[in-house]
């Protein structure tokens, strides 16, 4: 069971239409005082700016909040948007390699909860050791 009570920093993301949408989880948080992030994409990877309003849509058509000169670099917990996961827990997603990079430059290692509307598993390992490894999986079905 994931104690959402205890972090205080929470990575999020906008969803695309084929991800959950977890804005009412936001805006419950948020009034809760919890530091609500969402990736604010750079080049080949991104950045986690503070959730603020208004949210306007990227190149990508995903909905981010304003960039942001502030540098956060720590997170508590990270809810992860996946197309899918193999027996290794790791992360099938769009092969661009994004929040594997993020992961790997973040100065520490929060809880990985993975989502997506349909659970999809693969038996065989399809994934690389590069890929980022959840710690929870939670799915629609």
């Amino acid at each position: 069971i994931i104690n959402i009570e205890k972090p205080k920093t929470i990575l999020f993301f906008s969803p695309l239409k084929t991800e959950p949408d977890l804005n009412p989880l936001i805006l419950k948080l948020r009034k809760q005082k919890k530091i609500i992030l969402l990736p604010f994409v750079e080049n080949k990877t991104f950045k986690m700016v503070k959730y603020r309003l208004p949210l306007k849509k990227d190149k990508f058509g995903i909905l981010t909040p304003n960039n942001s000169k502030l540098k956060i670099t720590k997170v508590d917990l990270a809810i992860v948007p996946i197309l899918g996961i193999d027996k290794t827990f790791r992360r099938i997603g769009f092969g661009k390699g994004m929040y594997d990079r993020f992961f790997a430059n973040l100065d520490n290692s929060p809880v990985k909860v993975f989502v997506q509307l349909t659970a999809i598993f693969s038996e065989e390992i399809i994934t690389e050791k590069h890929d980022i490894q959840a710690d929870y999986f939670i799915s629609g079905d």
